[in-house]
């Protein structure tokens, strides 16, 4: 089945009504850290999540600093 731009733009207007714009990009955050424990645990990584605790850190020093 070949998708075509319709296809396509009628699956975004649909994400768009389910989930609304604001909530939009939370949602593919978490779908990104699922898809990347996923991958570590077929890989046999025991911790996929050492890295972006480290961004974690840095968020919060950068909202210190806009106060």
């Amino acid at each position: 089945m070949d998708f075509s731009f319709g296809h396509i733009l009628l699956l975004v207007i649909v994400v768009f009504v389910l989930f609304g714009a604001g909530k939009l990009p939370t949602v593919m955050g978490d779908l990104g850290k699922g898809l990347r424990n996923f991958k570590g645990g077929l890989k046999g990584e025991d911790a996929p999540d050492a890295a972006p605790k480290s961004n974690a850190s840095t968020s919060t020093d950068n909202n210190s600093k806009a106060d």
